[in-house]
C-alpha cells in the first residue's frame, strides 16, 4: 500500500524494522525536526511544524501495524474475527473497514476492488471475510486508536 511504502520511507525504515528500532527512529527525527529548533523564520517553523506532524502520524500508523503490535492483540483479533457478526462495512482506496458488533473496528489494508466486490455479493460476507480476508491482509485495530 502506497501509504505504508510512504511512511516507512519518511522515517527510513522497512518492513523488518522491530518496535524499539522504529521508536529510536521517530525521537531522533523528532529532535532533528522540532519546531522550537526553526527560529529564524515563521516559514521555516511552519514548515518544521509541518514534517514533525507527518513524522508523528507516520510513527503512530507504523505502530499499529507492526508485527509485535499484531502479536499482542492476536488474541482479541482472533477473538472478534471468529465469534463477533459484522455490523458494517466500507471500502476506499483498497482500505477495507469492518466494523463488528462487538464494537471493535480493524482496517484492512491493499485490499483489491474485486474481494471488495466478492465480499458484498457474497452469501454470507462473514463466511467470505473470514477465508479471505482476516488472515490475507495487513490490518490495525481502529477502535483502539480511537479510544486511546
Amino acid at each position: 500500500m502506497k501509504k505504508i511504502v510512504d511512511y516507512r520511507k519518511l522515517l527510513g525504515v522497512d518492513k523488518t524494522t522491530e518496535l524499539k528500532e522504529l521508536k529510536t527512529v521517530y525521537r531522533n527525527l523528532m529532535k532533528d525536526w522540532h519546531p522550537d529548533k526553526f527560529q529564524e523564520s515563521a516559514e521555516s517553523q511552519l514548515h518544521a511544524e509541518e514534517k514533525s506532524k507527518s513524522i508523528i502520524e507516520a510513527y503512530h500508523f507504523l505502530v499499529s501495524i507492526a508485527p509485535e503490535t499484531l502479536e499482542a492483540t492476536k488474541p482479541e483479533f482472533t477473538l472478534t474475527t471468529t465469534s463477533s457478526n459484522m455490523a458494517d462495512y466500507e471500502y476506499k482506496n483498497q482500505i477495507l473497514k469492518v466494523t463488528f458488533l462487538d464494537g471493535n473496528v480493524y482496517e484492512f489494508f491493499d485490499v483489491p476492488r474485486n474481494i471488495y466486490v466478492k465480499l458484498v455479493n457474497a452469501e454470507s460476507p462473514a463466511r467470505y471475510a473470514r477465508r479471505h480476508i482476516y488472515n490475507s491482509f495487513v490490518y490495525r485495530s481502529v477502535s483502539k486508536l480511537v479510544s486511546a
